[in-house]
């Protein structure tokens, strides 16, 4: 009982101090003044979609979110471009930047247990993650209303918080990922390099390996099932990205037409009427395998840095 009261006292001093840290950083204000400037271009492109559509979209608000107008993509868009890049400057040098500046063994001479260090270092990003994105959100909101002179409905806001849970549970994976580097490398620019690899391979290149490992996988065969099973199979290898998680998740949230996340049967439809929209509740049912697997993604990343870090030797 002792030592668990330490190590959670240990927790919330490393939480404060890191939080303080990283709001006060003038990297932080650089990274969300990025994401407010692209974000809200997007935004105002949206809005000027949106003022021809005022008393036919019942989900006026959403669309904020999800409307494009070129050159500039929708705001979903812009996040999930930019939410791992902040993730990934919160964590690259969580712990090998306390071994840079030789105060890691000074920490850690204090009642401050090794996990405590490293679990207060990673509440204390996603909390400020968390902050940043629920100010954006409600800059987005606060934008809408004072440019259409409508509030959003009920359901709206429920969906628009879902939304914003998905989004700090996709950054938290980047964080996660981040702060693993930060463990396993002692050179930050080294550890900065190898999570916005890893960023790249399954934002970018995924799309393009998945399809390939499906057909070395599952070969082209005769018939419409043995095509089902590899367009299934191809799916579930795409999945592996959390960008694919994070984009079928918004996808069904913010779009309460969306019915299914993969290939569909037309016994499925059955009964359906195309083009209405799913209760709210039905909806977060469909994206819960998503949102489930982005923070199992969070747990296994932060479980491997953890055992990493506590195995590691700590020299003054």
């Amino acid at each position: 009982m002792r030592r668990e009261g330490s190590l959670w006292t240990g927790v919330g001093t490393v939480f404060a101090k890191e939080t303080a840290d990283h709001l006060g950083s003038v990297r932080l204000w650089f990274l969300e003044g990025l994401i407010l400037l692209a974000a809200g271009g997007a935004v105002y492109a949206a809005i000027s979609r949106i003022r021809d559509s005022v008393g036919q979209d019942p989900f006026l608000f959403l669309s904020l979110f999800t409307l494009a107008r070129e050159p500039l993509p929708s705001f979903v868009v812009f996040l999930g471009f930019l939410v791992p890049l902040v993730a990934i400057a919160l964590g690259f040098d969580a712990v090998n930047g306390e071994h840079a500046r030789r105060t890691l063994s000074r920490v850690l001479a204090q009642p401050i247990y090794r996990d405590a260090l490293l679990i207060g270092k990673f509440l204390a990003g996603l909390a400020t993650l968390a902050i940043a994105f629920v100010t954006l959100w409600l800059l987005v909101i606060g934008l809408g209303i004072l440019m259409t002179g409508l509030a959003p409905s009920g359901e709206e806001v429920v969906r628009g918080f879902a939304f914003l849970l998905v989004t700090v549970a996709y950054g938290g994976v980047w964080l996660a990922v981040a702060m693993l580097f930060s463990v396993l490398f002692r050179q930050q620019a080294t550890s900065a390099l190898a999570a916005l690899s890893v960023w790249l391979l399954l934002s970018v290149f995924w799309a393009m390996i998945a399809p390939l490992a499906a057909e070395a996988l599952a070969p082209a065969g005769a018939g419409p099932f043995a095509e089902l099973e590899r367009a299934r199979l191809q799916l579930a290898i795409a999945r592996v990205s959390p960008n694919v998680l994070f984009g079928e998740a918004t996808l069904a949230i913010l779009n309460p037409a969306t019915r299914a996340l993969g290939p569909v049967f037309f016994a499925q439809l059955e009964g359906a009427v195309l083009g209405a929209p799913l209760p709210v509740a039905e909806s977060l049912l469909l994206v819960w395998p998503q949102a489930t697997g982005l923070v199992a993604a969070v747990i296994l990343a932060f479980t491997v840095a953890y055992v990493l870090f506590q195995r590691q030797e700590i020299r003054a």
